[in-house]
């Protein structure tokens, strides 16, 4: 891939760009097998590459500079304020449309907000796109102050933006880096981003987590229903389950769900989706803590766990409760091999059946990896 960001060393956050490609999932591999050597897996099936440019559907902008210039992108490791608009990560017309937001920012003259002065309003721009290219467009601001000037201002730009679906405003007023806080206000649409991956209907909620890739996603999910495909189960858990990707994708007429996600909005999503399927009676989702809700042992013990933790991991108290549950089948879905492997050292008992690498983020350390398990 070529980037102008990287060759100028305005940007080196894809840090493994200077690699050709197929060393990149080499070295990919070769750390994935040296983590997994103490628990006797099988070999790695042939990995599962990703397109090397515009397979980013997710941006997460700081918005830098000043109120009539501002800069969608990020502080550098030159401590540059650097605009990402035209990063080749994204789709063209996603790039577009970054270009034109950045723009319609510096017209509206909201000044961004500064962490180390504690004045302004402007913290994030949030952009997802789905299969059909169009967009939910989240604003994060420090106080609801803009929020009447950027209503005033919406409609004239969406005139130009149809692809804009929905737009809403995040409250953050705290001064500290963290991205979104609790209040959402609802500026056009309903908010509800409709991804279509394997011939499914899956929603994304503005506080829902979704894949940045919807590619690998589509590919991730879909190795998940094959592998599950013929186990012998009619109960099962999804953990971590988001908006219902991995859970849902594995149904069958013959099985019970039960998907736990700490998120309302996406519990939200899941359960719309098993609606438009015609099977809500099978599922049944709730908001609540993975852990907390392992603990209870709910409803029995499945015979299929599938968890999709993020970065830190299932954590050891998790490992032991669903060592206690004791299902017949594991499906662990990781971003972190590191802290997968902590895991599975925790997970005494089980067997790696199967397991391979999805090259969800080219060009950088990360990658996704999907391990089957069976109890022994």
């Amino acid at each position: 891939m070529h980037c102008p960001f990287f060759e100028s060393n305005q940007c080196r956050s894809c840090s493994w760009l200077d690699q050709p490609y197929h060393q990149q999932l080499q070295n990919k591999e070769r750390q994935l097998e040296a983590l997994l050597a103490p628990f006797a897996p099988p070999p790695l099936l042939a990995s599962v590459s990703a397109e090397l440019s515009g397979f980013r559907d997710k941006a997460k902008m700081v918005v830098l500079g000043h109120a009539a210039a501002p800069k969608l992108g990020i502080i550098n490791h030159r401590n540059q304020a650097i605009s990402l608009c035209e990063c080749p990560l994204y789709p063209d017309d996603m790039q577009t449309l970054l270009g034109d937001l950045e723009r319609w920012l510096g017209h509206l003259a909201i000044a961004p907000y500064s962490i180390k002065s504690r004045q302004g309003e402007l913290k994030y721009l949030l952009l997802n796109r789905n299969d059909e290219g169009q967009y939910m467009l989240r604003l994060v601001l420090r106080s609801t102050a803009p929020i009447a000037d950027i209503k005033l201002a919406l409609p004239d730009f969406l005139a130009q933006h149809s692809e804009i679906s929905s737009v809403s405003a995040n409250i953050q007023p705290v001064a500290m880096a963290i991205i979104e806080g609790p209040e959402e206000h609802i500026l056009i649409g309903d908010n509800w981003l409709r991804h279509q991956l394997n011939g499914l209907n899956l929603y994304q909620r503005p506080k829902g987590f979704f894949q940045t890739n919807l590619d690998m996603a589509a590919k991730l999910y879909a190795t998940a229903a094959q592998w599950t495909a013929n186990l012998e189960i009619s109960t099962y858990w999804d953990l971590f389950c988001g908006s219902g990707g991995f859970g849902l994708h594995c149904l069958t007429p013959e099985r019970q769900l039960v998907g736990i996600e700490i998120e309302a909005e996406a519990i939200a999503c899941a359960q719309r989706s098993a609606n438009e399927l015609g099977r809500g009676a099978q599922v049944r989702f709730q908001a609540l803590d993975s852990t907390a809700f392992a603990s209870s042992s709910e409803g029995g013990a499945p015979q299929l766990i599938i968890v999709n933790p993020p970065r830190r991991g299932l954590g050891t108290e998790l490992c032991t409760q669903i060592k206690q549950l004791a299902p017949d089948y594991l499906l662990y879905s990781s971003c972190n091999a590191a802290t997968l492997a902590t895991d599975l050292s925790a997970l005494e008992g089980y067997r790696i059946d199967r397991v391979q690498l999805f090259d969800m983020f080219p060009h950088t350390a990360h990658y996704e990896v999907l391990l089957l398990l069976h109890r022994i």
